[in-house]
């Protein structure tokens, strides 16, 4: 893949207009959801830089997150004049940046991108990393393609009009990268307040969170190995979310990305406590912070046989058997571990009743 340069940005007027012009484009693009149109946009319509860029608006919420918004997307590409030396500006969270990203790259055989994440959820994770897609047939992210964007930029300037629910679902991923990084990360994570958070703090605290996230896709940036540490709490995490997008599953609301990966990083630190030795009291800790922020996912044993379901279309299965990451400890990483199907509910028990 193309090298993709990441921006923590202190003025978010000239980092644009610098990844801009290292562009170079003849024509330029932003891509919103009705929501960023609102909020975002206004920020960065003024700038010098943005001032011919053409908007491209699409619904928000993942349940669009579908081929039905990548056809509008070309189709606007297409009839405002796009060529292959065009650029789009994806502004907006992870389901822009994922979307927009898988637009761009097939638009043409690939047009120029720039992720200017506007969520926490989408500064840590959808935006860095080169993956792209859409949902498909009930599944998250079923259709995609590996492509980086050619800037990344990140400035908390977004955060401080953010709501409490959104700041979680981002902050989650940030746990991630604390678990599968060192002691002194994940503490100083579980003690941040993210109730009133210091965003100077937390812009520090997102840089090392991003790059935490970049060492391991330089290292495997088509996820052949190590770069499925970065699933941890998804396997489990994937199929809370799909149960609660579900059109049969009329007793659920739709959940944001980061709080299934929450429920799921409880499932699966249950699971690398049992099977492979990671600490007790760390993963109770862990445990204990996630189901006092986040809540719980009301499921129920019924729940379980469609949950397992969704578990067997994971991308990283192999072999027809469901595929964890699990931990041995803090910063151990295991990838490429198989749980029973016994197991697997167990640990939804422990989701369930546990504390």
């Amino acid at each position: 893949m193309d090298k993709q340069k990441v921006i923590i940005s202190a003025n978010l007027e000239n980092a644009l207009a610098e990844a801009v012009s290292e562009c170079n484009p003849d024509r330029l693009f932003v891509l919103m959801d009705e929501t960023t149109e609102r909020l975002c946009l206004p920020v960065v319509s003024q700038f010098k830089c943005m001032e011919n860029a053409r908007p491209i608006v699409i619904k928000a919420g993942d349940q669009h997150k579908e081929l039905d918004a990548v056809v509008h997307v070309w189709n606007e590409l297409q009839h405002l004049g796009a060529t292959r030396h065009s650029l789009l500006v994806n502004l907006g969270g992870g389901m822009v940046t994922d979307l927009g990203g898988f637009a761009a790259s097939t638009f043409k055989r690939g047009i120029q991108l720039i992720n200017i994440p506007t969520t926490l959820l989408s500064m840590v994770d959808a935006s860095v990393g080169g993956k792209t897609g859409f949902n498909f047939g009930g599944l998250k992210n079923e259709i995609g393609v590996f492509r980086n964007a050619s800037s990344v930029i990140l400035d908390t300037i977004f955060l401080q009009t953010m709501d409490q629910e959104n700041l979680l679902s981002g902050y989650a991923e940030m746990l991630k990268h604390g678990l599968i990084s060192n002691e002194q990360t994940l503490t100083e994570l579980l003690m941040f307040d993210i109730e009133q958070p210091n965003l100077q703090q937390l812009q520090q605290m997102v840089a090392e969170s991003v790059q935490v996230k970049q060492r391991i896709v330089q290292e495997d940036p088509t996820e052949q190995g190590i770069r499925k540490a970065l699933n941890l709490g998804h396997t489990i995490g994937h199929a809370f979310e799909a149960l609660s997008l579900s059109h049969n599953a009329h007793r659920f609301v739709p959940v944001l990305h980061g709080y299934a990966v929450a429920w799921g990083l409880v499932c699966e630190l249950y699971l690398s406590t049992v099977k492979t030795g990671f600490p007790v009291d760390r993963m109770r800790q862990t445990v204990r912070f996630i189901f006092e922020h986040y809540g719980r996912m009301a499921i129920t044993c019924d729940d379980y046989p469609t949950l397992l379901e969704l578990m067997t279309h994971d991308k990283k299965n192999i072999a027809g058997q469901i595929n964890f990451t699990l931990l041995g400890g803090v910063g151990d990483i295991l990838i490429n571990q198989t749980a029973t199907k016994s197991e697997i509910e167990e640990a939804l028990d422990f989701y369930r009743e546990g504390q």
